[in-house]
């Protein structure tokens, strides 16, 4: 199966032009005949790159209040015309789609790996289990909901987002519903892929895609309430790529690219996988669930108020 990742550059905090692109990304990664394709951490509609560099967690700054209500307005919904317009591309192309996403809902944003797929259109929408170090000051906490393998042609693909890509639990959750190709998205920092790609497929005995984004100060609008205090920084790039591959027995078969806008597009035979679950399978004949006993994942979307009329 050809599989690819877009290291892209957004079109920062606009969701109607990043639709765009990721609408022209997969015609472009169909003409490759690409059947799955996988976009950063949320690409649409952008990181929150301004946090670490402006003093993000200063209490009741206007400044950072302005920027939050930007970064929310720029958020799309589940059911709103960015990702129609994405499932219907998905669907006329047939290439099946994981995007990262900034989510709204009310006056919060969750972090979002959305799958489509291009029969049945959105298959799941995984929120960030724990947003990492400063991104709680402007994302929720998730839930396991979005915690599922899909088929997908000749295989079964699940995704995590960025740094819950660490977290055993979670992997565990999809190795144990028999995934072979394990998608991590992470906004685009070379060093968060040089090494746990290849972890992540050696353990899982699982093919790992990493996608990984661009951003640079260039990309910031300019009337963005913090872009000021970005330019006083002196930090130009962000997020720099390296988009990866890694193989059932934890070999490259893409090396971390970085610094180059581009499709990573590697064909998977994933016989690859059943030969290394030869010697292991972690949630198969080499797990112990009669000592690590009765391991649950509540899978149930958390909401605040449930009303019964």
């Amino acid at each position: 199966m050809r599989v690819a990742a877009a290291q892209a550059r957004p079109h920062w905090l606009d969701s109607a032009a990043t639709t765009g692109k990721v609408v022209e990304w997969i015609e472009n990664a169909a003409a490759e005949q690409v059947e799955l394709l996988t976009f950063p951490e949320t690409f649409l509609s952008g990181y929150p790159s301004w946090l670490e560099h402006t003093g993000g967690a200063r209490f009741e700054n206007l400044e950072q209040k302005r920027a939050y209500a930007a970064y929310l307005g720029a958020a799309v919904e589940m059911t709103g015309p960015e990702l129609a317009l994405i499932t219907e591309a998905v669907h006329d192309l047939g290439v099946f789609v994981y995007l990262g996403t900034t989510e709204r809902s009310g006056g919060t944003i969750f972090c979002t790996l959305v799958a489509i797929d291009p029969a049945a259109g959105i298959v799941s929408t995984h929120r960030k289990l724990m947003p990492t170090y400063e991104e709680r000051l402007v994302w929720g906490i998730g839930d396991g909901h979005g915690l599922r393998v899909h088929p997908v042609g000749p295989t079964r693909v699940g995704g995590l987002n960025c740094w819950e890509n660490w977290m055993p639990q979670a992997r565990h959750a999809l190795y144990a519903q028999s995934e072979e190709l394990h998608v991590s998205v992470w906004p685009g920092n070379p060093h968060n892929t040089a090494d746990l790609p290849r972890f992540i497929a050696r353990e899982g005995r699982v093919f790992c895609l990493a996608a990984n984004g661009l951003l640079s100060l260039a990309d910031v609008p300019a009337d963005f309430p913090l872009r000021t205090a970005l330019e006083a920084a002196e930090l130009t790039d962000y997020c720099r790529g390296g988009s990866a591959i890694a193989a059932p027995d934890g070999t490259w078969v893409v090396e971390p690219v970085v610094d180059e806008e581009r499709l990573v597009i590697a064909d998977l035979d994933f016989t690859r996988v059943r030969e290394e679950r030869q010697n292991f399978d972690p949630t198969g004949h080499y797990s112990r669930p009669d000592v690590f006993f009765s391991v649950e994942v509540d899978r149930r979307r958390r909401i605040p108020t449930a009303f019964r009329d």
